[in-house]
């Protein structure tokens, strides 16, 4: 798990990556190349914070927590206030309610 800060320590971006260095790297390597709002995600950030967690459940778990107590501008995904999508499955009906 990752933050990016701005110059006055606003998180403005929360991710996630199996490795911080291949996901920096892409980010860092050719800025000229990225997504324009990549791009100005990249070029605003002035600091890098990390934090290790042992599984994916707790990296997404951390993600949308950040993202919520946070509100990063250039996150998209967990703005709104739902939370994940949950699906029942009932087998003693014959037909769904």
């Amino acid at each position: 798990m990752y933050r990016f800060r701005d110059q006055h320590g606003r998180v403005i971006y929360v991710g996630k990556a199996k490795s911080l260095r291949s996901r920096l790297t892409s980010y860092f390597a050719d800025v000229a190349s990225l997504h324009p709002r990549t791009r100005q995600m990249v070029t605003t950030a002035a600091k890098v914070e990390w934090t290790v967690v042992n599984t994916e459940v707790e990296a997404l778990q951390l993600e949308y927590n950040w993202i919520k107590e946070f509100d990063p501008r250039f996150n998209v995904r967990y703005r709104d206030d739902k939370s994940y999508p949950v699906l029942a499955v009932t087998l003693n009906e014959e037909f769904p309610g």
